[in-house]
């Protein structure tokens, strides 16, 4: 439960005094206030944190932020299965249920640990998980449990590993950012800092 708190108390401080003001107001991205019960349901049944408005159409977002000593990696990543869980309706993560428009990354200047001294963020990327997944069900990015460290392009096709936690609780895949780019640039890739 601790570490639970703890990556909600960091999530939720990125969001308000980060992602708003350096993200989503400069996309003129204006959040839709839910209440409390609405936002659970959204986050638990279809993998949505938050929804915006802009211009009369809605924008549903995912979100994950991480501290600056992931800094180093150029990729954002998606849960994927949870086979270890002793109910079977919970193997399937975030990949099968997230039905958000949008997934929202960053990696912030502080340490998840005291949130306060999240002044910015070193990269972030804004990514259209519709032209995402599109992508997958075309099998042009191919999610493989190919026991590869990371993302590479072949053929003009991204491969994206298949990764365990390190306790084997759950896997999940990276998606190459940089990969993303030069593949099919600002169809996926919304806004970014700092990855290319």
């Amino acid at each position: 439960m601790a570490n639970y708190l703890t990556d909600r108390g960091f999530s939720d401080f990125v969001h308000q005094n980060l992602a708003i003001p350096k993200i989503y107001d400069p996309m003129n991205w204006k959040k839709i206030p839910l209440d409390v019960a609405r936002t659970l349901k959204l986050d638990m049944n279809y993998g949505i944190d938050y929804v915006f408005e802009v211009e009369g159409e809605f924008k549903t977002v995912q979100e994950r932020f991480r501290e600056m000593k992931y800094n180093h990696f150029s990729d954002f990543t998606i849960r994927y299965r949870r086979d270890g869980n002793p109910f079977e309706e919970r193997h399937e993560s975030e990949y099968y249920k997230m039905k958000a428009g949008f997934f929202t990354y960053g990696i912030t200047n502080g340490e998840k640990s005291n949130p306060t001294t999240c002044t910015d963020f070193l990269k972030f990327a804004v990514i259209n998980l519709k032209s995402l997944y599109q992508k997958i069900e075309q099998k042009k990015i191919l999610i493989k449990d190919n026991r590869e460290n990371t993302c590479q392009k072949i053929n003009d096709i991204l491969e994206c590993p298949i990764k365990y936690n390190r306790d084997q609780s759950s896997s999940f895949f990276p998606v190459d950012i940089r990969i993303l780019n030069e593949l099919w640039g600002n169809e996926i890739i919304i806004s970014q800092k700092g990855f290319l």
